[in-house]
C-alpha cells in the first residue's frame, strides 16, 4: 500500500499539513530527540526533514546552518520514495548525488542516513537522518536503531497534533485552525491562487439545549461535523471557532466555487436525521462565504468578512448561504 502512496503526491501533501508543523518554532520535544541522535551516532549533522511541495524545511536540527533547501537537492526527497532507509555511504561515489551542492559546497555531505517518516496513512512526509563529512557505512543495527527514533518523531506529531483537535467534534481547534488557515492563506497568495473562507452555525442551537439538553446539542455538533468532514476534500481545513460556529478553509477555490461547496454543505447537513426528532431537516445551519477574489489579504479579513456574509444569512431567515461582496467604490 505504501509504494503505491508513494505516487499520490496530493494525498502526502495533504498528510503533512494535516500536522499544521510547517514553519513552527522550535518545540523542546522534538530537540530532544534530535540531541539524542546526534550524540548515538556520533555525526556532526542530523535532522527532521520534511519535504513540502517545493521545499525541505528542518523542524529540528543539529550541524546545519540551513533552516530549508529546495526540494531538488534534498537527499531526503529521495528517502521518501520508498519504505525502506536511504543509505549512502559515499555521495562521492553515487550517481544521484556525487554533483550536488550540497555535496560540493556547504555542509560538504559525504555520507548520508536517512529513514522516511511514515504517517498512519501510509505516507511519507519527510525523514529523520545522519549526515557525516567523511564516508560511513551504517549497519543493520544502527539502521535499526535510526527506525525507531523515525518512529518517535511521527508519534510526537501524531501527539502534537492531537492537542490541536476538539475533542466533541475531531474538528480543528480554533488556535489550530488559524495557524494553518494562515500558513495555507500565506501560500496561496505567494503563487497567486485563490482561496475562501467559510464560516457557518447551527441554527436555532440555544433552542436546542434548552429543549433537549446539552448532550443533544452535543450529538447536533458531532452529527454536523462528521458530515462535513466526510463531504471536503483532503486539503481542506475544518475546524470550530466557538460553540456551534465552524470554518472551512478552500484552498484552489474562487467565490463561485466555494459558494456551490457551501451549498453542499447546507443541503447535507439538511439531511442529517437526528435521534432526538424523527423526521429529517430539522438541523440546518447557516452560512457565510468570503474569497481572496474581493482582495483580502489575511486570514483576519477573510474570517471578518465571512462572519459579515453569515450574519447576513442569519438576518435573512436562515438555512441558507450568502456570499461577502466589498462595497463598491465610488469615483469623487
Amino acid at each position: 500500500m505504501l509504494l503505491n502512496r508513494c505516487f499520490d503526491e496530493q494525498g502526502r501533501l495533504s498528510a503533512l499539513r494535516r500536522y499544521q508543523v510547517l514553519d513552527t518554532a522550535v518545540e523542546p520535544q522534538f530537540e530532544t530527540v534530535i540531541t539524542l541522535v546526534k550524540q548515538i551516532f556520533s555525526v556532526p549533522m542530523c535532522a527532521v526533514s520534511l519535504i513540502d511541495s517545493d521545499r525541505q524545511w528542518f523542524k529540528a536540527k543539529r550541524g546545519l546552518e540551513l533552516t530549508e533547501t529546495a526540494r531538488d537537492i534534498a537527499f531526503c526527497d529521495y528517502t521518501i520514495r520508498s519504505e525502506a532507509p536511504l543509505l549512502v555511504d559515499d555521495a562521492l561515489c553515487d550517481v544521484r548525488f556525487a554533483n550536488n551542492p550540497l555535496v560540493s559546497g556547504p555542509p560538504f555531505i559525504r555520507s548520508y542516513a536517512g529513514v522516511p517518516l511514515t504517517s498512519p496513512e501510509g505516507y511519507n512526509i519527510g525523514s529523520l537522518c545522519v549526515i557525516d563529512t567523511a564516508p560511513r557505512h551504517l549497519g543493520s543495527a544502527e539502521t535499526d536503531v535510526l527506525v525507531n527514533f523515525g518512529k518517535l518523531i511521527v508519534e510526537l506529531l501524531e501527539l502534537r497534533e492531537i492537542a490541536s483537535v476538539d475533542g466533541l467534534t475531531n474538528a480543528l481547534t480554533r488556535g489550530a485552525w488559524l495557524k494553518l488557515a494562515a500558513a495555507e492563506l500565506s501560500r496561496s497568495y505567494r503563487y497567486n491562487r485563490s482561496a475562501s473562507i467559510v464560516m457557518l452555525d447551527v441554527d436555532h442551537f440555544k433552542a436546542i439545549n434548552d429543549r433537549y439538553g446539552h448532550a443533544a446539542g452535543d450529538e447536533v455538533l458531532q452529527l454536523l461535523s462528521s458530515h462535513c468532514m466526510e463531504q471536503l476534500r483532503l486539503g481542506d481545513a475544518f475546524g470550530r471557532i466557538g460553540g456551534e460556529e465552524f470554518a472551512i478553509l478552500l484552498l484552489e477555490s474562487d467565490l463561485r466555487e466555494a459558494m456551490a461547496s457551501a451549498e453542499r454543505l447546507r443541503q447535507c447537513i439538511s439531511r442529517i436525521r437526528w435521534s432526538h426528532v424523527e423526521q429529517s431537516g430539522c438541523i440546518t445551519a447557516s452560512f457565510g462565504v468570503a474569497s481572496s477574489d474581493n482582495m483580502l489579504r489575511s486570514v483576519t479579513s477573510m474570517l471578518t468578512c465571512a462572519d459579515q456574509a453569515l450574519y447576513a444569512a442569519k438576518r435573512n431567515g436562515r438555512n441558507r448561504c450568502e456570499a461577502y461582496c466589498a462595497p463598491a467604490k465610488f469615483a469623487s
